[in-house]
């Protein structure tokens, strides 16, 4: 009961969602005596459902963050794993699968409000008793409840995005990561390995145009409506893994991970048509503008944030419902480079 009470305090004890990973899988691995516990992201993929490792622990492995992979690249469709397809599909606790090689895999979706974005895999040679499957489902309760207050204190309460406090860590994070996916021991065509060489984190600024008016002629209500139909516009337009959140009032940031500037620019303008293709209940047509900008290892989080907003001021002094890049309004002489830490401050009706 010790090493039980010691790993339930461990797990308690982080306030970061990785740390929180490594924790659980660290318990699971070694109160199962498992050869293999690895926690798996589920995801949608042009509407596919996908699994791809997010960490992993094994017998000959210190636990670790599968870091560097690319969702579009490196998923594997749920389809190749029949038992985990239908035990997502009927919302079932659990999933086993016995291999022709005997080798036995439990399945444990980490579900929340009937969804489950996570699941956790456990892989032995031995079948599982009764007592280690408490202890495993005990195990993800815990995981489960302290996610949930981990998300209850990063989201937003409006919009359900991830909110301004949590984007620090998260651009730090970022600019501290290689900008491509690690490179992988399998051969690569040349059009993808020059694809990598040119991949970047980007961050876009994304303001609402012309709220306040909506505010003044609508209501309050109808504003926080249009936020709301925002925000799930922007989970649909943007990548999985990519990061959304809302900085407060109409201003909303995205962080895109890992991509060339053609297919984030291709990524940011999906976002801005889709909005201006939306119809707004009583309201009609809302649009919104954009500034981004490549994130570098080599620049201060205030002047990376700074050159978005001047790339947005762009695009709302010259006519709004534009998507604008920061270096390419340099290059064309629309604006100046500036490296200050100063934080330009722009309001907007």
């Amino acid at each position: 009961m010790e090493p039980l009470l010691k790993h339930m305090v461990d797990i308690t004890t982080h306030r970061d969602h990785s740390m929180l990973d490594l924790s659980a899988i660290s318990a699971v691995q070694e109160l199962a005596g498992a050869l293999r516990t690895r926690l798996l992201s589920i995801y949608v993929h042009r509407d596919q459902i996908y699994v791809m490792p997010k960490a992993s622990v094994s017998q000959m492995q210190a636990a670790q963050i599968e870091e560097g992979l690319d969702p579009t690249q490196d998923g594997e469709p749920i389809s190749n794993y029949p038992a985990l397809a239908d035990c997502i599909r009927q919302t079932l606790p659990n999933a086993e699968h016995l291999a022709e090689d005997g080798m036995r895999t439990l399945w444990l979706p980490i579900w929340i409000k009937d969804k489950a974005s996570v699941c956790l895999e456990i892989t032995n040679p031995t079948p599982y008793t009764s007592q280690t499957t408490q202890i495993i489902s005990g195990i993800v309760s815990v995981y489960r409840n302290f996610q949930n207050l981990l998300d209850y204190s990063e989201r937003d309460a409006l919009t359900g995005l991830l909110n301004r406090k949590t984007f620090d860590d998260q651009l730090a994070k970022m600019m501290a990561s290689p900008s491509e996916p690690e490179v992988s021991a399998l051969p690569e065509s040349e059009e993808r390995r020059q694809r990598r060489e040119l991949e970047k984190h980007w961050l876009a600024v994304i303001d609402v145009d012309h709220f306040k008016r909506v505010n003044d002629q609508f209501g309050h209500l109808y504003g926080d409506e249009v936020l709301i139909l925002i925000a799930n516009l922007l989970q649909t337009s943007f990548r999985s893994h990519d990061r959304v959140f809302r900085f407060g009032g109409e201003e909303f940031v995205v962080l895109l991970r890992s991509t060339t500037y053609e297919n984030a620019r291709k990524i940011i303008e999906r976002f801005r048509t889709n909005v201006e293709a939306h119809a707004f209940p009583q309201i009609g047509q809302i649009t919104v503008s954009v500034g981004f900008v490549a994130v570098s290892a080599y620049e201060s989080p205030v002047v990376i944030l700074g050159h978005a907003d001047q790339a947005l001021y762009y695009a709302k002094t010259h006519g709004r419902n534009l998507a604008c890049h920061y270096d390419e309004l340099v290059n064309e002489g629309q604006l100046t480079a500036t490296t200050s830490n100063d934080t330009a401050e722009f309001f907007f009706d």
